[in-house]
């Protein structure tokens, strides 16, 4: 299986980051959604672990990048909104680092305790909701490249099935009208 990875020290390039920041966020903010509804249906016990069902509102913050994330998690489900900078409204936490690190701690190749007490990433507010959000995270093994791969093929074959199946229903039924063979 590929596998796609990053130092935890990495840094989208600043001429990326650049080309990034006239694109609309709209698309990448569909997509994110359906990732996290994905992810949730896949790990349906990931918020149970966090053993809270009062609003928890966060704030993803890769300094790298030209947009923020805001994830809003209330009474078992999950919801994400993309925007340019993070409002500090009602925010219960909010986790700051690179692109790579963020990415890093969700598929639990870094090391959440290490990035934080080497301030590679910074986490401000509710340090408790935060540690419940990562061993959540960490319990449910999640894989964003995996996960996103899922979702992609799910795009592209339901399409595709729904495709298949109205050819098939025009070549079995075009010889036939209201269900009785049509005479030549």
């Amino acid at each position: 299986m590929f596998t796609l990875s990053f130092r935890h020290d990495f840094r989208v390039p600043d001429l990326v980051s650049s080309a990034l920041r006239p694109l609309p966020l709209l698309p990448l903010e569909v997509f994110l959604r359906q990732l996290t509804s994905s992810i949730v249906a896949r790990h349906p016990d990931i918020l149970e672990r966090i053993g809270r069902t009062d609003l928890l509102r966060f704030g993803i913050d890769p300094v790298d990048v030209p947009f923020a994330m805001e994830i809003e998690l209330r009474d078992g489900t999950a919801g994400v909104r993309l925007m340019r900078s993070l409002e500090e409204r009602m925010l219960h936490a909010r986790i700051t680092g690179t692109l790579a690190a963020l990415m890093g701690l969700v598929d639990g190749e870094a090391d959440g305790d290490a990035l934080f007490f080497s301030r590679e990433i910074v986490v401000t507010g509710d340090i408790a909701a935060v540690l419940a959000l990562r061993n959540a995270v960490d319990a449910a093994e999640i894989t964003l490249l995996r996960e996103a791969a899922a979702l992609v093929e799910l795009w592209i074959s339901q399409p595709g099935k729904l495709l298949r199946g109205l050819l098939a229903d025009e070549a079995g039924s075009g010889s036939k009208v209201g269900g009785d063979p049509v005479r030549r």
